[in-house]
């Protein structure tokens, strides 16, 4: 998500903005007119509209903030000016002078150390002849003076190594104790953003929010009961319904002996 960012607020400090903005909504339930965060709106919620608000928040402490920053700036300055090279040491070849006096006393005593290992073993081979040669004596007495160089050389570069640290942990300024000017200037903006700008905010948008509406349980007609489970059968009476038709019968139709044809009478 984008965030809308105040035109005061530099970029360095956004992260600082939503760091106060989460401990409000994380915190939430510890003031009383914050209490329907959660509920009215979701902490997701406000916090997307805190941050589309970001210009409306952080204007309320302008003023604490400019003064953050500028406390700020004037640290960094010192901090550059302390580790800035000194003008006197430039001029008379500082630091290509340091750098060429580091070289050799780096390699001074490695160059001596190994010149002496040479001439002393050189020098012990030939004292072993028989009968050893004239420059055997030499050969020692170059080994000894060169191991003597080489010490030195190690007991110079420990020194200058010495003092440069010594140096070096009196000009920086450490990391872990902050200036106390600029840690209370960062306090007093947490607290003029948190106060008059975040928590007056998300107080108005709980306001403006109407509460869920619970839908109204209407209770059912009266003389209307549910059916549960199962119905009666519908019994009715036999003669309901029934048809008034009845069968019509009709009985045979009988004739008289006596009733016969008129062609044939009896005797």
């Amino acid at each position: 998500m984008r965030m809308n960012v105040a035109p005061h607020l530099l970029t360095e400090d956004r992260a600082e903005f939503e760091r106060v903005l989460d401990d409000a909504l994380r915190n939430a339930h510890a003031h009383p007119d914050l209490a329907e965060a959660g509920t009215r709106l979701s902490t997701t919620q406000l916090r997307a509209m805190a941050l589309n608000a970001t210009a409306l928040i952080t204007t309320a402490a302008a003023t604490e903030y400019d003064h953050f920053v500028k406390v700020r700036e004037q640290t960094r300055e010192q901090v550059r000016a302390t580790a800035a090279p000194d003008p006197a040491e430039t001029r008379t070849g500082g630091p290509d002078g340091a750098g060429v006096v580091a070289v050799v006393t780096v390699l001074a005593p490695l160059l001596a150390g190994t010149a002496a290992v040479i001439f002393l073993l050189v020098g012990a081979v030939l004292k072993m002849l028989d009968p050893a040669p004239a420059f055997a004596d030499a050969l020692l007495t170059a080994g000894l003076f060169f191991g003597s160089v080489a010490a030195a050389g190690l007991l110079w570069a420990g020194a200058g190594l010495l003092v440069t640290a010594l140096r070096n942990s009196a000009t920086e300024v450490p990391a872990e104790a902050p200036d106390d000017e600029l840690t209370r200037a960062r306090a007093a903006w947490r607290a003029a953003l948190l106060e008059r700008g975040v928590l007056p905010f998300l107080r108005d948008a709980l306001a403006a929010t109407p509460p869920p509406s619970v839908p109204e349980q209407t209770p059912p007609p009266a003389g209307r009961i549910p059916k549960v489970g199962y119905s009666g059968p519908d019994f009715t009476s036999p003669n309901e319904g029934a048809s008034d038709i009845r069968p019509t019968y009709s009985s045979p139709d009988f004739t008289s002996p006596d009733f016969g044809s008129p062609e044939r009478q009896p005797d």
